[in-house]
């Protein structure tokens, strides 16, 4: 069995909990609400930026050009294509995608982006690949069911959204899983141990990041957070 074979089956309850959890089911059945949409992209904006730094890093780190372009690749998806599930989100929320940048992270997101750059500063280009996999690759599953148990049409209130994430000719971290299984090949035990470590964290930490979105979670006294553009 492959590593990223191992990482995945033994995440397999944390990927299934996602799917059912009620936010992704919200936007399966389009049943959500415009205070969690709009949570929803506040944190996943600055999230992704994260995302963006921590990939910057594993750039950075690499030895050869393919690595280079591994991550050069991904960061532009993030950069250039991901904004657009942001719009279905803020559509259907009846505010401009603008309006929603530059926010305070909430815990749970402040804590899972701190994860994801700590592990990136501080590791190598197996531990970058396993702390940055769980966001693609459970965003791919719950796409996928999406699509397979709704079949959305254009007249979904989040089509452009299921469909982004669902409708994957060929899975776009495809080049990630197989650069870590060429990694596992001679790493050490302590060093799969450590990106499985990452990996189950990360997972987890994407099914409390939905739960964070449902429920609006955010910091008791937000409103000492609150960016200058924000009108509270």
């Amino acid at each position: 069995m492959k590593f990223s074979e191992m990482l995945r089956k033994q995440a397999d309850d944390i990927f299934k909990a996602c799917y059912d959890h009620p936010f992704i089911q919200g936007l399966g059945n389009g049943k959500l609400e415009e205070e969690q949409l709009i949570h929803y992209v506040k944190q996943d904006y600055e999230y992704l930026n994260a995302m963006i730094q921590a990939k910057g890093i594993g750039l950075a780190k690499s030895k050869t050009r393919e690595d280079m372009e591994m991550f050069n690749k991904s960061i532009g998806f993030v950069l250039n294509s991901e904004i657009h599930p942001h719009h279905n989100l803020c559509d259907q929320a009846g505010v401009g995608y603008e309006e929603l940048q530059g926010y305070p992270l909430a815990p749970v997101a402040q804590h899972y982006a701190k994860h994801m750059l700590h592990t990136a500063y501080e590791g190598n280009l197996g531990d970058i690949i396993a702390v940055t996999l769980p966001c693609p690759w459970i965003y791919l599953y719950v796409g996928q069911r999406l699509v397979e148990e709704f079949s959305p049409d254009e007249s979904h209130p989040f089509y452009d959204w299921i469909s982004f994430y669902g409708n994957q000719e060929e899975p776009r971290m495809t080049d990630y899983l197989n650069k870590l299984d060429q990694l596992a090949e001679t790493a050490s035990e302590e060093d799969k141990k450590r990106w499985q470590d990452h990996f189950i964290d990360g997972c987890q930490l994407e099914y409390m990041f939905f739960d964070m979105a449902y429920k609006a979670a955010d910091w008791p006294f937000v409103d000492q957070k609150q960016p200058e553009h924000s009108s509270k």
